[in-house]
């Protein structure tokens, strides 16, 4: 360890103590002793230069979301913070650990009125789990131990830290630079749940005539994947999710609903959700997509509740038995009582009525997806993407167009991770730099980016990122000239009085082709599989610029469009 250290050497030294391997950001002034540091040590960590703080967040977001271990991220004060903050929120109200890391103006200067001086500490607060601007270089140990024991523990989240340029360079004492090697990665320090709550869901789910469990993002950032399965094999008893629910089963398993609710759910898996006498909600809110604004389960319906937040037991719906702890660990109690009970043949005929929705589900989905007619439409992006990717396919979707398509009809065909999409708040711009941070977190999986041209024109930009880093991924532009979910939207509640929701035709392609990304523009179906299939093989990144159909005029699996 060096002999003398200063607080950005302090800096670095921290984030590497807790294995972090990349760091996405943006160059800035307050951060020059940062970035001095990141080049003079010698060091593990690959920083990747983004164009856009926004984007240094999605990656960070993504990457932490496909590894289990915290991501990280940077940018400088003013300007850098305020860009920042999308990310933060996204990856704090979705679970998913997430360093923020600022730069700030110097401590001394505080109150003087300085160029980018802003109450970081006041801006951050309500956005992040934890959060500090650190005072005196001889605590930055101290705060980065404490970030990641909050990033990691009990409900993951964002954490923020600020970094006064001063303190930079004032001397840290080396042998404070130390690391608990257990917030590495996360869910860390575990707890389990009451053997006695555990014991009465068991009763109650037995109790039940047709229950169904829902899945939300918890199951997968938990890792209880295994515990589900043998949960839902033994019981057979259907397994519905949230969106951010998916691969809580691969969408193969023959207990596997698929999504329900407002959107990416359909009215073929909604009959599950409003025929179940008890719903069993595992690391899922049950907040207003997952419940069709709370439409069902409705008031009676009996509930039970997995989660390691107790604060979302109870909070939307009266709760028969709420159990809280970390879902691997509950689950894995469930499987022990229901162990102990030899309970397990075949109780509840989930799987026969769950085979019977999809048939259903999918014929209607294989007609429309089978049309040759132009503009293509978006499930028949959908049918041929299943035809032409992998199994182990990463696909990080934006929460437009491509998203309820994608959660309601792609099959997953494996539990985990597989697909990511920002449900928390929606913004636009996320899926095309998120995949860059995905795919530096699991480089051996094929990374698929779909998205409408809505958002793509939000960070464009991060292609030249993109093509830098020689990352080999596929974007996918869903084009229909306009601010689709909107637009559909007007349609829907405001009698289709269209304002301010189109623009100019953009040809993706083209942009795409002068940063560097081979790419296609496709206007006719037939030809759409063999252009993915040529993109998806190609070693490096593309762009497939497909002319689709209007989600206006479209089939689109979200409710509110459907009545």
């Amino acid at each position: 360890m060096d002999n003398q250290m200063n607080g950005a050497e302090a800096m670095v030294r921290m984030l590497e103590a807790h294995g972090v391997r990349h760091i996405f950001g943006l160059c800035g002034d307050t951060t020059l002793p940062f970035y001095d540091a990141m080049h003079l040590l010698d060091h593990k960590i690959d920083h990747v230069l983004t164009r856009d703080e926004r984007s240094a967040t999605y990656m960070a977001d993504a990457y932490s979301r496909v590894t289990s271990r915290p991501g990280v991220c940077e940018g400088p004060s003013g300007g850098g913070a305020t860009y920042i903050l999308p990310g933060l929120i996204e990856a704090s109200e979705s679970s998913y650990a997430v360093l923020g890391i600022t730069s700030d103006i110097s401590v001394g200067s505080y109150g003087k009125y300085p160029l980018t001086e802003v109450d970081q500490d006041a801006l951050m607060r309500p956005l992040t789990k934890w959060n500090t601007v650190i005072k005196q270089a001889a605590h930055i140990p101290r705060m980065v131990r404490t970030a990641f024991r909050a990033m990691t523990t009990g409900r993951s989240g964002a954490a923020h830290l600020g970094l006064p340029y001063d303190i930079q360079y004032d001397s840290v004492d080396p042998s404070d630079i130390w690391a608990d090697p257990q917030l590495a990665s996360y869910p860390a320090y575990r707890t389990g749940p009451e053997a006695a709550a555990v014991e009465a869901a068991v009763d109650a789910i037995l109790s039940a005539k047709q229950p169904l469990i829902v899945c939300g993002g918890g199951v997968v950032i938990s890792g209880a994947m295994a515990e589900l399965d043998r949960i839902a094999t033994r019981l057979d008893i259907a397994v519905a999710s949230s969106i951010s629910g998916q691969g809580s089963l691969a969408d193969t398993h023959p207990n596997a609903l698929g999504v329900v609710g407002s959107n990416g759910g359909t009215d073929q898996t909604w009959e599950m959700m409003e025929a179940a006498d008890l719903v069993i909600f595992m690391g899922c809110r049950a907040g207003s997509t997952t419940t069709a604004r709370w439409e069902a389960p409705s008031i009676g319906t009996r509930i039970v509740h997995f989660d390691s937040d107790p604060m979302v037991i109870g909070a939307n719906l009266p709760t028969e038995v709420g159990v809280v702890g970390d879902l691997r660990l509950s689950l894995g109690m469930v499987n022990a009582e229901l162990d102990r009970r030899a309970q397990g043949l075949s109780t509840f005929g989930g799987a026969a009525a769950v085979a019977d929705i999809k048939r259903r589900k999918f014929e209607i989905f294989d007609r429309i997806a089978a049309d040759g007619n132009a503009p293509i439409r978006p499930e028949r992006v959908i049918s041929d993407l299943m035809k032409v990717l992998p199994p182990d396919a990463t696909v990080v979707s934006d929460p437009g167009t491509s998203c309820p398509y994608y959660s309601a009809y792609y099959s997953q065909q494996l539990a985990g991770r597989y697909f990511i999409t920002n449900r928390a708040h929606g913004a636009l711009g996320y899926s095309l730099s998120a995949s860059l941070g995905a795919w530096y977190g699991r480089p051996s999986s094929k990374v698929v980016a779909l998205m409408g041209d809505g958002s793509f024109g939000f960070t464009v930009g991060e292609l030249e990122t993109v093509c830098r880093s020689r990352a080999n991924i596929t974007f996918v532009v869903f084009s229909n000239s306009n601010f689709g979910w909107i637009k559909a939207s007007q349609m829907a509640d405001k009698g289709s009085r269209y304002y301010n929701v189109d623009f100019n035709r953009v040809d993706q392609a083209a942009v795409a082709a002068a940063y560097g990304v081979k790419s296609w523009r496709v206007e006719d179906p037939a030809q759409l599989e063999g252009v993915l299939r040529e993109a998806v093989a190609h070693d490096g990144p593309t762009l497939v610029d497909v002319v689709c159909q209007p989600l206006e005029e479209a089939n689109a699996p979200v409710r509110r469009w459907m009545g």
